[in-house]
């Protein structure tokens, strides 16, 4: 399918704006996996660790391939931790606990690998170069890669990480009020599975938030703008996660949330919604894009999305007299 341009195509630097892509899935280990990318995309395939691997040097980026569970792979801390001191006793000692760890942490994955999925994090592609991309979906499905639909038991996504078009203020509340405007639409387009409907992981914004951002009145700052997310949405299990994005603006923001590893600060949305639907050959990002664009048009349409965002809000505000001083200001129909 042919990914259909946004409204506004450039990033704030000129550039061509890309996408960045996560998919999750069973039935292909992460050394196969890794084998097909580097099969479709050439580049360098790198063995991080026995359940992690990259491969670098595609002509969009590094590809990561993993377990998607922390507790397959090494940690960091433990890896790169230093001898209390310098003794030979105590280098050996150090080196004797470094390899237990990490051959325990291989051996979990040995045993998890068909229970949890195997994910990919692919680099940031061109909007335009989606379609191209889509071939690994289609390789993964020949090689017998199994999606969200292939069991009860599978919750799996593909999350899309579309750079951001401006990173004012104005252009990312247009944006946030813009996806809440046009969830409900996209949850029928998707028909998201019921086990990732039941799972914690791409849920929708809680209403009295939504009304807060959607109040035609609402004109916060960027610290605003974050307070009141991180209020209300004070985790990363949102269908559209704003948290990389509020990371990257405010790296300093004295938020435990932002601290987390899991947490990489970005300038782009984060869009959990989608499921990973390998059965369906017509199904890949391209299509998954072609929807997010509908969030896009709103949020470039200021006039729409103002009648829109005050509707949403005289719609599910039981209070008369509010209904009433939107209309009076012309923020909402009076039909």
């Amino acid at each position: 399918m042919t990914p259909l341009p946004p409204p506004e195509p450039r990033n704030p630097d000129g550039e061509t704006r890309r996408v960045g892509g996560e998919i999750e899935f069973a039935g292909l280990p992460p050394r196969d996996t890794a084998e097909l990318v580097r099969e479709l995309f050439g580049g360098e395939l790198v063995l991080i660790s026995a359940h992690r691997l990259k491969v670098q040097g595609t002509r969009w980026g590094e590809f990561v391939i993993e377990l998607d569970t922390q507790y397959a792979h090494p940690d960091a801390e433990v890896i790169d931790s230093r001898p209390k001191d310098d003794t030979e006793w105590e280098r050996q000692r150090h080196q004797l606990r470094v390899d237990f760890h990490a051959r325990t942490r291989e051996l979990i994955g040995d045993v998890v690998t068909g229970l949890v999925p195997t994910e990919i994090v692919c680099p940031p592609v061109p909007w335009d170069e989606l379609e191209e991309l889509d071939a690994l979906f289609a390789g993964l499905r020949q090689r017998g890669a199994k999606g969200t639909d292939a069991s009860l038991l599978y919750g799996f996504g593909l999350h899309l990480n579309p750079e951001v078009p401006s990173l004012t203020v104005e252009s990312v509340l247009s944006h946030l009020r813009a996806y809440m405007l046009t969830a409900e639409w996209l949850r029928e387009k998707i028909d998201v599975d019921i086990t990732r409907e039941v799972l914690p992981h791409a849920n929708p914004f809680p209403r009295p938030y939504a009304l807060k951002v959607l109040d035609p009145g609402y004109a916060p700052d960027l610290d605003t703008l974050i307070g009141d997310y991180l209020k209300d949405n004070p985790t990363r299990n949102r269908e559209l996660d704003m948290t990389p994005l509020f990371a990257y603006l405010r790296p300093d923001y004295p938020h435990p949330l932002f601290q987390d590893k899991l947490v990489r600060a970005r300038p782009t949305f984060h869009y959990r919604l989608p499921d990973a639907r390998l059965s369906d050959p017509r199904w890949g990002s391209a299509v998954e894009w072609n929807r997010w664009i509908e969030v896009e048009k709103l949020a470039a349409d200021r006039e729409r999305l103002r009648k829109r965002s005050a509707g949403y809000v005289a719609k599910h505000t039981r209070s008369p007299l509010a209904r009433l001083w939107l209309r009076m200001r012309g923020w909402v129909d009076t039909a």
